[in-house]
């Protein structure tokens, strides 16, 4: 067996080309409602966390951004009128971003259609067991490479 037979680049490759696949798949369902796939995932972690918000060191670790990528995206996502930026009186250091009323109201035209495609191109794909497992199996590989993320899934 050369190293170029190795399971670990199958495993690799295959993760890259299902990733890309389903992008593009998932692309129209967001580009539909106006949104980037960023724009959705940011608004999606707002929407499924407390209060629906989230300081904006969180949002970046969640979304794999950097301070100043956060701050471009709640930029636009806040001139959008889908998020805005809050200070609360007992953490002053924080800025938190919070999902406005227009934005979970983008998140519901939105949802549907992301859903269905999830569903269709993914999710539907597997049985029950298979789903579970991977669900399993990526927690593992995310709590390891990205435990900053492990706060809200």
């Amino acid at each position: 067996m050369s190293d170029f037979d190795d399971p670990r680049l199958t495993a690799m490759g295959l993760l890259f080309e299902a990733h890309g696949g389903l992008v593009a798949r998932l692309e129209p369902a967001w580009r539909k409602g106006g949104l980037s796939g960023l724009d959705l995932n940011a608004l999606m972690r707002l929407s499924r966390s407390p209060g629906q918000r989230l300081r904006m060191s969180d949002l970046a670790a969640q979304t794999s951004l950097s301070t100043s990528g956060v701050t471009r995206l709640v930029d636009r996502l806040q001139r959008a009128g889908l998020v805005r930026r809050e200070s609360f009186p007992g953490d002053r250091r924080a800025t938190y971003a919070t999902l406005t009323p227009d934005g979970a109201e983008r998140l519901k035209q939105v949802l549907p259609d992301y859903l269905d495609t999830i569903e269709r191109w993914f999710t539907g794909r597997l049985t029950r067991e298979q789903l579970d497992g991977l669900l399993t199996g990526l927690r593992v590989i995310r709590d390891a490479v990205h435990p900053d993320a492990v706060a809200h899934d």
